[in-house]
């Protein structure tokens, strides 16, 4: 593989960004298809809540176990398996939404299951995505999936949420269809998921994170971007909660969510020009420091304020992820990266779960505005820490060696 050539004739990093496009927007589908359902079935936002933190879970959960098995077994078979055990969970709870029989237990079962299956296939990726694609291109890939990302969000909750409203069944039953073909892009691929591997090399927990943790610049960074998640999965929520209060329907619930991804999008098709010209430092601040336009939330409480301040929030959600996977993937030997990058994820993602809950907990108990200000308040701490932080004022540059505690 030529490292001059460039991304797009790269054929197998274009069949897996084209398999993780169609998986992701299933799965983008059915992700606002989760809480409507859980509504519509318990009638309940704190109960509804309970699907949220499901849904994040397992990032906690299972994000060092994946990272373990992803360097010590085949990354390819590891992907598929986990496609198979999310088609089967989600194909299940569209069928039981056919028959009408879906539970709140059914929809918790099924989340977990799908979202563990994530976890695991994510664990995966970071090593086949490091695979198909040259050292000196890890940025601009990592902003192209972003951008993918960013694109699915944009269609991804409108299509579900219109989805929904035709039969609760049909966002599932997409999603299923999404893995299939997510399993035939990895199958279609010809380059190894993994380097070489010592049978006597070791794979424990231990040394993904010792180095993990050794990193003062990654340490930093994924303690912000755990502040930030909290944030990230608790405003939403409040957005789909907010919206069905007003009666408004599961294709505006979905197309208040693509607004995100509009900006998204924009946010990953600036990301390139914007490492140009602005200094990395500031790149990584923006996500955080943008938390303070919750503030116009708390100063008029509409949804359409709260949709347009979620939205200009995650415009800068792109530049930080992507500059944050480059230094992750550039840094990180290739025998560490599953534990080490599982590492990473587990401590960004702790937070996650308690996003939705403590919105639904807030929501039922207190008003709107208490809510979006306990959910972002930490992101603004996390700015004002971030920036006396020394580890972002010397920042590594991505083809020097890593600098690492002693």
């Amino acid at each position: 593989m030529s490292t001059s050539a460039p991304l797009w004739r790269n054929r197998d990093f274009v069949l897996l960004q084209a398999g993780q496009m169609l998986s992701a927007f299933g799965s983008s589908a059915s992700g606002i298809a989760y809480p409507l359902l859980a509504l519509a079935v318990t009638h309940s936002a704190q109960r509804a809540g309970y699907v949220g933190a499901v849904i994040f879970l397992p990032l906690v959960l299972l994000s060092l176990p994946a990272g373990m098995a992803a360097d010590r077994i085949d990354r390819r078979a590891l992907m598929i398996g986990s496609d198979a055990a999310a088609a089967a969970a989600v194909g299940t709870l569209a069928t039981a939404a056919v028959l009408h029989h879906t539970t709140l237990w059914l929809i918790l079962v099924a989340a977990f299951v799908d979202s563990s299956a994530g976890v695991v296939f994510r664990a995966g990726y970071g090593g086949a995505f490091r695979a198909v694609v040259p050292r000196s291109q890890l940025a601009d890939a990592a902003s192209v999936s972003q951008a993918r990302n960013a694109t699915v969000r944009l269609a991804g909750p409108p299509t579900g949420g219109a989805l929904f409203g035709v039969a609760r069944s049909l966002p599932f039953l997409a999603d299923a269809i999404s893995y299939a073909l997510s399993t035939l892009s990895l199958l279609l691929m010809r380059t190894r998921f993994q380097e070489e591997r010592e049978p006597a090399a070791r794979t424990d927990l231990r040394e993904g994170l010792s180095y993990f943790w050794r990193m003062p610049f990654l340490r930093t960074t994924v303690g912000m971007i755990a502040a930030s998640n909290f944030a990230a999965s608790g405003v939403p929520y409040a957005v789909i909660v907010l919206a069905t209060r007003r009666g408004l329907s599961g294709a505006a619930v979905g197309a208040f969510l693509a607004l995100t991804g509009a900006t998204t999008l924009l946010g990953s098709t600036l990301s390139p020009i914007l490492r140009r010209v602005l200094p990395m430092r500031g790149i990584l601040l923006s996500e955080f420091w943008m938390a303070v336009v919750y503030a116009g939330f708390v100063a008029v409480p509409s949804i359409y304020v709260l949709a347009a301040a979620f939205a200009l929030h995650a415009f800068c959600f792109p530049n930080t992820d992507s500059a944050v996977a480059a230094y992750s993937y550039a840094l990180i030997p290739d025998r560490l990266l599953g534990r080490a990058m599982a590492a990473s994820n587990a401590l960004r993602a702790v937070t996650a779960p308690l996003g939705p809950l403590v919105a639904g907990l807030l929501l039922t108990h207190t008003s709107a505005r208490v809510t979006v200000l306990v959910l972002a308040a930490p992101v603004v701490v996390a700015a004002a820490l971030g920036t006396l932080s020394p580890s972002l004022r010397h920042l590594p540059t991505l083809g020097a060696s890593p600098a690492v505690d002693g």
